[in-house]
């Protein structure tokens, strides 16, 4: 069994949508919603399909005498994350090295790092008028949004788009693809 941790600091679409993939699955089961932010909306999906919630604020995220035996707890050996806007610590990235992954709402090495979440990425896109735009999961490194490319999905812009209509377009991707994505990455492993 691969016991997943998903990272988040959002309303948390897509972690609901991994639990749910993952509810009853034979060889993965999600054990542990962590969130930096204690008002985060994804801790109370969690908490209503039955998943552990912490909530480690940036200072006790980035210790490693906190987060690590949270970790443990739930023997965790793989990590998501999903909306999770804190960098990961050194210490996190060599534990779980080829064993954590991030989704970015955009065709990276485009609209990557500090400062490219959601809606500034899908601005960003719009400003470029860019004909494409998808999501694409990369391992994590010490590089924000730098980490090796693993996959990407795409979808097509049309000049009548704009930041909120290439947003639901990009976010209809990830609620059809990303479970199974990190189901085949896992099996892959």
């Amino acid at each position: 069994m691969t016991n997943i941790a998903i990272f988040v600091s959002g309303s948390g679409t897509n972690c609901e949508n991994i639990i749910r993939h993952f509810s009853g699955h034979p060889t993965v089961s999600v054990k542990l919603v962590v969130s930096n932010k204690a008002d985060a909306y994804a801790l109370v999906r969690a908490q209503r399909l039955g998943i552990p919630t912490a909530i480690l604020p940036k200072p006790q995220f980035n210790d490693e005498a906190m987060l690590m035996p949270l970790l443990s707890k739930y023997d965790i050996d793989f990590i998501v994350l999903a909306g999770f806007l804190l960098m990961t610590p050194p210490f996190l990235v060599e534990a779980f090295e080829h064993r954590m992954i991030n989704i970015h709402p955009a065709l990276l090495p485009k609209y990557g790092g500090k400062g490219m979440y959601g809606h500034h990425v899908h601005e960003a896109v719009y400003n470029a008028h860019e004909t494409e735009t998808g999501y694409t999961v990369h391992w994590v490194s010490n590089v924000c949004d730098g980490g090796e490319i693993i996959l990407q999905h795409r979808t097509p812009l049309t000049a009548d788009d704009t930041p909120d209509t290439i947003a639901e377009k990009e976010h209809i991707l990830e609620m059809k693809y990303f479970p199974t994505d990190i189901e085949n990455i896992i099996n892959e492993r």
